[in-house]
C-alpha cells in the first residue's frame, strides 16, 4: 500500500506541475516578457511614452515551453512526494484523508513554500537590484523549513508550549531578515513588478491546492480506509 500511495503522490505531483506550468505560460510569462522589454531598454519607464498593455504571449515555442512544463512537473513531483510523506506521518496506518483535508494540506504547503518566503523575499522581475543567489537560497530554504515546522506544531502538537514555539518559528526568518540589496533600483515599473509577484503567488496557490486534492484522491484510492 505504501508503494502505491507514493506512486499516487508522484502522479499527483506531475499533474499539478503540468497545471502550474500551463498557468505560468498563460498568466506569468506575459508579465515576465513585458518586464524583459524594460530590462533590455526596448521600453523606458520614465521620460517616454510606453504601452500599458502587457506583451502578448508569443505563441508556442516547443523547446522553450516544453522545458518549462517539464521543469514545473519535476518540481511539483518533488512537492507531491514531500506532501505524501507528511500526510503518511500524520495518519494511522491504513487510513487516508478526504479531498477537503487534502485541500487544506495543499494550502499549508503553499504557505510554507511560497507565501512565507514571499513575505520578505517576493518574486522578482528581471532587472531589479542584484543580491547573491547563495544567501537568498539559504534564507529561502530555512524559511520553508521553519514555516513547515510551525504549521506541523500548530496542527498536531498537543503540548502547551507548541503554539508559542510555532509563532517564534514563523516570525524568526522575517525578524532576521532576508538578504536585500544595498539600494533598490531597476528599469521595470513597480506596477509591473507587483503584478508579476501577485500572479506568481496566485499560480502557486492554485497549483498547491490542486496538488493537495490530487494527493488525497489518488492516495485514498490506494487506502484501506475509504471514508
Amino acid at each position: 500500500m505504501i508503494l502505491k500511495t507514493v506512486t499516487g503522490g508522484i502522479v499527483a505531483g506531475a499533474a499539478a506541475g503540468l497545471f502550474a506550468g500551463l498557468l505560468q505560460l498563460a498568466f506569468v510569462q506575459p508579465v515576465l516578457l513585458h518586464a524583459e522589454l524594460y530590462e533590455s531598454g526596448q521600453l523606458v519607464h520614465f521620460g517616454a511614452e510606453t504601452p500599458a498593455a502587457l506583451a502578448t504571449w508569443p505563441g508556442i515555442d516547443p523547446a522553450r515551453d516544453g522545458l518549462s512544463l517539464l521543469f514545473s512537473m519535476l518540481v511539483y513531483t518533488g512537492y507531491g512526494l514531500l506532501l505524501t510523506a507528511a500526510i503518511m506521518l500524520s495518519r494511522d496506518e491504513g487510513s487516508w484523508i478526504s479531498w477537503r483535508e487534502g485541500l487544506v494540506w495543499g494550502v499549508c504547503g503553499f504557505i510554507a513554500a511560497h507565501l512565507a518566503p514571499a513575505y520578505s523575499l517576493p518574486p522578482e522581475v528581471p532587472g531589479v537590484a542584484y543580491v547573491d543567489v547563495g544567501p537568498r537560497q539559504a534564507w529561502w530554504a530555512a524559511t520553508i523549513a521553519a514555516t513547515a515546522a510551525a504549521l506541523w506544531l500548530l496542527a498536531f502538537a498537543r503540548r502547551p508550549w507548541a503554539p508559542l514555539l510555532a509563532v517564534a518559528l514563523l516570525a524568526a526568518p522575517h525578524v532576521i531578515g532576508a538578504p536585500q540589496p544595498d539600494s533598490f533600483e531597476g528599469p521595470v515599473p513597480p506596477e509591473l513588478a507587483a503584478l508579476f509577484a501577485a500572479r506568481a503567488l496566485g499560480t502557486g496557490l492554485a497549483a498547491w491546492a490542486a496538488l493537495g486534492v490530487a494527493v488525497a484522491l489518488l492516495g485514498r484510492g490506494q487506502s484501506t480506509d475509504n471514508r
